[in-house]
């Protein structure tokens, strides 16, 4: 399967009305669809079944993080649903993944989430108690936790994801948010690369929102981002 078969383009809506209307208008391009925070708490599990129910793999962001016996229903639920990925904070520790990848078993992988691509590195440092802190540094330590309990991969920014690609091979899928086109706005992310350079970095899927769903013409949008993506 290729990066363009990966391409998830992410649901960001104020309710399945609207997220079902872009799935329906993109058609058979798009395979893979990201419900996050907005749109499950607007429509819940129905968002999920409704949208696996066309068909397309769905990536449920949810961003889990509890006690290991929390996120490990957590994950349950979701794999029930119907998600084929699931995120979890990496910062919840080796332990809470190690929960969540047996929860998840073979049909719906873990992501990791190691640093979200809207902090910088002084934001990093201030809310995690530090002088100082280097974002890659900090994305490799997450990363080797991930490795460690059987995580199907992690996520990163494309400014980090060629030092993980470098470090783990193939051990680690990595899946690349906060992409923008070149000279577009950056909005609330810090850390943001183009669909080129996140496939140059060796991305393994790529979340595209607000320059695919925002665009005036959302299926020649999406057409651009599949031929940067080569």
């Amino acid at each position: 399967m290729s990066l363009r078969d990966r391409l998830i383009v992410a649901l960001d809506m104020p309710d399945l009305e609207h997220a079902v209307a872009h799935v329906d208008r993109l058609g058979a391009g798009v395979l893979w669809y990201k419900v996050g925070l907005q749109l499950f708490c607007a429509s819940g599990r129905r968002a999920v079944e409704t949208i696996a129910g066309r068909g397309k793999n769905v990536f449920l962001d949810l961003k889990l993080h509890d006690i290991p016996n929390t996120v490990a229903g957590g994950v349950r639920s979701a794999r029930a649903m119907g998600a084929r990925l699931v995120t979890v904070h990496a910062t919840g520790g080796v332990a809470m993944l190690r929960a969540a990848v047996d929860a998840a078993g073979a049909d719906c992988g873990v992501l990791a989430v190691t640093v979200l691509t809207s902090l910088t590195a002084d934001e990093i440092a201030r809310a995690w108690g530090r002088r100082s802190v280097e974002v890659g540094d900090e994305v490799l330590r997450l990363a080797e936790m991930a490795a460690e309990a059987g995580a199907h991969g992690i996520v990163c920014s494309g400014r980090e994801a060629q030092m993980v690609r470098a470090r783990f091979g193939a051990a680690l899928s990595v899946l690349v948010p906060g992409v923008r086109a070149a000279g577009g706005a950056v909005q609330d992310q810090a850390r943001v690369v183009t669909p080129g350079e996140a496939a140059a970095a060796g991305a393994t899927y790529v979340v595209i929102g607000r320059m695919v769903t925002a665009a005036p013409d959302r299926v020649a949008a999406m057409a651009a981002v599949r031929a940067e993506l080569g």
